[in-house]
């Protein structure tokens, strides 16, 4: 049994690549390179590329996509419990609002992650909780109740939250809860 030579196929004994040249290779060519103007040969010459600048992984901005969102939360919340309160009723249907708000720095900030949708969610509906208890503190101090202790205030806004809350409230937070959730996802971008 005799050993293949040397820049053969070990099975056949041909040639790995055919190797036309009717120019020198260029230094530096990979293996099985093809002269211009031969059959086989790429439209454009080998050319490594080289990527110009990196960019930054999306996971490494879910401290600054969290953030924002957070910020968000508070300015919908502000919003929402800065309504004139004649539209008291009619404003709870802006529970996507909210969750639109805090899923768009989310999603785009952030990037996909697992967590994100879930941070998405709690942040609406929290929006909703805060923009309903400032909305409660509005009416309480439109009837009078401004010299109160803060203890007591609070108190009084989660008490007259509590017995304010209907069934249709529900729905705002579940409105709140899924929009969160599902724009989140959708605003995410690769990275």
């Amino acid at each position: 049994m005799t050993a293949p030579a040397w820049g053969t196929d070990e099975q056949s004994g041909r040639p790995r690549t055919a190797q036309h040249y009717t120019v020198a290779p260029a230094v530096g060519a990979p293996e099985g390179y093809v002269a211009p103007g031969m059959p086989g040969v790429p439209v454009a010459g080998y050319e490594p590329v080289v990527p110009a600048t990196r960019r930054r992984h999306p996971r490494r901005r879910v401290g600054l996509a969290a953030t924002v969102a957070v910020a968000a939360m508070f300015l919908c919340a502000l919003a929402y419990g800065c309504a004139p309160l004649r539209a008291e009723d009619s404003v709870g249907w802006l529970a996507i609002a909210p969750a639109a708000a805090v899923s768009w720095p989310l999603g785009r900030l952030g990037g996909r992650s697992r967590v994100l949708p879930l941070l998405g969610a709690l942040l609406a509906a929290g929006a909703l909780f805060l923009g309903q208890l400032l909305l409660q503190g509005r009416v309480l101090h439109s009837r009078g109740l401004s010299g109160t202790p803060p203890r007591t205030l609070v108190h009084d806004v989660l008490a007259a939250w509590r017995a304010d809350l209907r069934p249709l409230d529900l729905a705002f937070y579940g409105i709140a809860l899924v929009g969160g959730f599902i724009l989140t996802r959708r605003t995410a971008v690769r990275g």
